[in-house]
């Protein structure tokens, strides 16, 4: 991926620099850091609000509906905008949504059981639970436009040999927030009050935007010039046709896809799992989330010199095997120290095939095109996860009555097992080291 020297890319935009990844780095661990208490709080709080499954699995619906509603369009606008200047907006404008769910939260404490025993919540409190379902459909609205524009801004100041490396550390550092820090740190602030791991969390958003507001320069790789010319459909049209004709790029996002789909299943209803099979209160909920952490830092650390070692293709379906196995295990068992050692597994076989499969998005895909057919490819990868989430909803609404409601939560883990079989199959075939390391030749960078 090249840049002619009078393209905005190569004048504009400060590239490589070790300064900016710093912060890069340093405001994606703040924000995660609250993310990670969000993860603990926010599925709590639904829970405390509505024991209904079907109500539980429509929040993770509407915090996942962006990515299949707004994808495309995402791609577009990022390739049309200052990516850094986007970030900024979006992590301001999540702070802000975070801190009217605080303060939502402080007037209907009354209505709220206590965090501990959220099981003898009586009926469904509609106001908060209509702030809790619109605030993450805003929130998920935001974290696509986020999470596509910083995915599209690293290649911009990191060498492409070093963006295994660089995406390795980055989500080590996620995951240590995200998952091993925040979720603990979450569940001790729901003890002293709800409301204030949102309080918390809407701060991270604030700082993590005025960090990355520091970075310098310009990081715009389509002119104004351009935009005016072309209508916003033929950009993404370019975007669709470059993903389409790519032999690799194109199967992998299926694949992630289907991937994506068939775990949202077992995660929509994880909080009443977690509750009612595994008997887990907030602080052993946030202890069996802190496995993901310590997987995530395992892959995010080591896959990148395995990667080197065996191959990418080779990575990917070890990848797809653990992740096969897990769930199976998970449901069969129903115990939280296993739970905690698939989380764990799951996040370093999920680290590990994303640090490959992004580097090499990131390293073969044109600048210019960059933005909107990263979009089109999570629209793919991402936009599968609502759809899964409300099919695990029904899947156990459905179950409990004609079984006991043990069995009707373990059964979405042994269906998301039984699909990852076909679904090693096709890595197997399509995804081999050879053919990613095909897509890398020059004459597909163009």
């Amino acid at each position: 991926m090249t840049d002619s020297p009078d393209s905005p890319a190569a004048v504009d935009r400060p590239r490589r620099r070790l300064g900016d990844f710093q912060r890069l780095f340093t405001a994606s661990t703040i924000s995660n850091l609250g993310d990670g208490m969000g993860q603990i709080a926010y599925p709590w709080l639904a829970s405390a609000v509505t024991r209904n499954p079907l109500l539980i699995a429509l929040i993770v619906v509407a915090q996942r509906l962006p990515w299949l509603v707004l994808s495309l369009p995402a791609g577009v606008i990022t390739d049309r905008v200052d990516r850094r200047r986007l970030i900024i907006r979006m992590d301001l404008t999540r702070g802000a949504i975070t801190a009217v769910v605080a303060v939502g939260v402080m007037l209907g404490i009354d209505s709220l059981p206590d965090a501990s025993n959220v099981t003898e919540a009586g009926s469904t409190s509609i106001g908060l639970y209509l702030m809790v379902v619109i605030a993450t459909l805003l929130l998920g609205c935001a974290e696509v436009l986020r999470d596509n524009a910083a995915q599209t801004l690293l290649p911009s100041i990191v060498e492409s040999e070093g963006l295994e490396r660089a995406n390795g550390r980055l989500w080590a550092a996620e995951a240590t927030a995200n998952q091993f820090a925040g979720p603990p740190l979450g569940s001790l602030l729901l003890g002293l009050s709800f409301a204030l791991p949102f309080v918390i969390d809407a701060v991270t958003f604030l700082v993590a935007g005025a960090l990355i507001a520091t970075i310098g320069g310009t990081f715009r790789p389509i002119t104004e010039a351009d935009t005016e010319r072309r209508p916003w459909r033929e950009d993404l049209r370019e975007g669709i046709t470059w993903l389409r004709g790519n032999r690799v790029l194109w199967p992998m996002a299926l694949v992630l896809g289907a991937m994506n789909g068939t775990d949202a299943l077992a995660g929509a209803t994880l909080v009443i799992f977690a509750q009612e099979v595994l008997g887990a209160g907030p602080f052993l909920f946030a202890v069996i989330g802190t496995g993901g952490a310590i997987g995530a830092i395992v892959g995010g650390w080591f896959v990148p010199n395995l990667s080197k070692r065996f191959g990418g293709g080779t990575v990917l379906a070890v990848a797809v095997a653990g992740l096969m196995i897990i769930p199976f295990g998970i449901g069969l068992a129903g115990a939280w120290p296993v739970v905690l050692v698939g989380f764990a597994l799951t996040a370093m076989f999920g680290t590990a095939w994303n640090v490959v499969t992004v580097s090499l998005r990131q390293s073969v895909i044109p600048d210019r095109l960059l933005g909107r057919v990263n979009s089109v490819y999570r629209f793919l990868a991402w936009g599968s996860i609502p759809i899964g989430a409300a099919i695990g909803g029904v899947i156990v609404a459905l179950l409990d009555g004609p079984f006991d409601r043990e069995t009707a939560l373990r059964a979405p883990w042994i269906i998301s097992g039984l699909v990852h079989i076909a679904l090693l199959v096709v890595v197997i075939r399509r995804l081999s080291t050879a053919a990613l390391d095909s897509i890398r030749s020059p004459e597909r960078q163009t």
